[in-house]
């Protein structure tokens, strides 16, 4: 720690995101590790690139015990890439583009002056690689610069990130992925400053919820991600077997027209319950029996996190390192192979038929999740900071 930031006890940490508000993982991260760092007495400054969608803000208490600042009143223009003689044609194409570059020169500027504010010791976490082209163009001379990644290695792989993640990331001080599994790949893929960091729990109850109810819930995003979809196709097989449990469904998101029809589709309206978006999650857990996640790709799901402190028992697709890293396939909740409908299936009707089962995973899940608690994940935080200033 520099001079000044032992004598005044905290540091200045800016955390960069796409928004400070839109819903989503990320946003609960950010907010939850500004209110730990806060707690510590750093000094945090939360930066949105662009504000919430339509339909996508997350509620946050007013005020927040930080500052936050959006950089764009309205989302930048989308831009096409001009590639070859066409592209050095292309006029309107070329004037797009300029007007856009000019807009992220101001937007860098402000963060530039943001970060000049700043005290020695600073630091910037930028959350997304998107946020990091803002970063990359603003003046962060003499910060510690730390990316990050929330999403798996094969998720990025799968798409344009992992170009980007190289290209924007190679000169931070440091590129935090979600788990050993993930570093190892990223390494392999050429990138020398990668480091892992696991997401905090967002709460820790003083005991398990009472696992009474007949009702298997899942709480996400309504999008292909997730595999709301699939979940249903499993919970046709489920229902039949097991009458008078019921699948709550909480969230919202572009396929709940189509997911609702699919729920018709299949016979499943009495035992599917829609219960919308809620940003009480302890709430919605406390009248689970089971938890269930079919997403198709995750970085280290909070989710998972939250029904486990919780003590609520998961099955879930092994579609991540970050979620066998959560579960303990066996103790403390039970893993399926990707995409398979069947046994992701088995895996909820064996919670669902053994309740000693059900209650020792539960139980095991509320303690081995604290391995993951704020406390020591910020404490891993702090010593990181520390050690990149050597």
């Amino acid at each position: 720690m520099t001079e000044q930031t032992a004598a005044t006890g905290g540091r200045d940490i800016f955390i960069v995101a796409n928004s400070v508000d839109e819903m989503g993982g990320v946003t609960t991260w950010t907010h939850q590790m500004a209110g730990a760092f806060t707690e510590r007495g750093h000094r945090v400054h939360v930066i949105g690139v662009t504000p919430a969608p339509e339909g996508r803000r997350h509620e946050f208490p007013d005020p927040l015990p930080y500052s936050t600042t959006t950089l764009y009143d309205v989302h930048p223009p989308q831009v096409r890439p001009l590639r070859g003689i066409r592209g050095r044609l292309n006029v309107a194409g070329r004037r797009r583009h300029a007007v856009r570059a000019a807009g992220m020169r101001r937007r860098a500027d402000r963060l530039t002056a943001l970060f000049a504010a700043a005290r020695p010791g600073a630091v910037v976490i930028v959350t997304q690689v998107w946020a990091m082209e803002w970063v990359a163009l603003a003046d962060t001379r003499g910060l510690l610069v730390i990316g990050m990644s929330h999403e798996s290695y094969a998720a990025s792989a799968a798409a344009s990130r992992l170009a980007r993640v190289k290209r924007h990331y190679r000169n931070v001080d440091r590129l935090l992925v979600l788990t050993p599994g993930d570093a190892d790949q990223w390494i392999r893929a050429g990138m020398d400053n990668v480091g892992h960091m696991p997401n905090a729990l967002p709460f820790m109850p003083t005991a398990p919820v009472p696992r009474s109810e007949k009702a298997v819930v899942s709480v996400g995003r309504l999008s292909h991600e997730k595999g709301v979809d699939i979940l249903l196709d499993s919970w046709a097989e489920i229902a039949p077997r097991h009458p008078g449990w019921t699948l709550r469904i909480y969230g919202t998101g572009d396929e709940e027209r189509a997911l609702r029809q699919r729920t018709t589709t299949l016979g499943l309206d009495g035992s599917v319950l829609w219960m919308g978006r809620t940003n009480d999650v302890l709430g919605a857990l406390s009248g689970a029996s089971v938890f269930a996640q079919a997403s198709r790709a995750e970085g280290f799901p909070i989710t998972l996190l939250e029904a486990m402190a919780a003590g609520v028992p998961c099955a879930a697709f092994d579609c991540a390192p970050g979620v066998r890293e959560i579960i303990r396939d066996g103790e403390d909740g039970l893993l399926a192979r990707l995409g398979n409908t069947m046994e992701l299936g088995g895996r909820i009707s064996t919670l669902i038929a053994d309740k000693e089962q059900r209650d020792r995973m539960g139980d095991a899940a509320f303690r081995n999740v604290r391995r993951y608690s704020a406390d020591r994940i910020t404490d891993r935080w702090e010593t990181l900071f520390a050690f990149l200033e050597r």
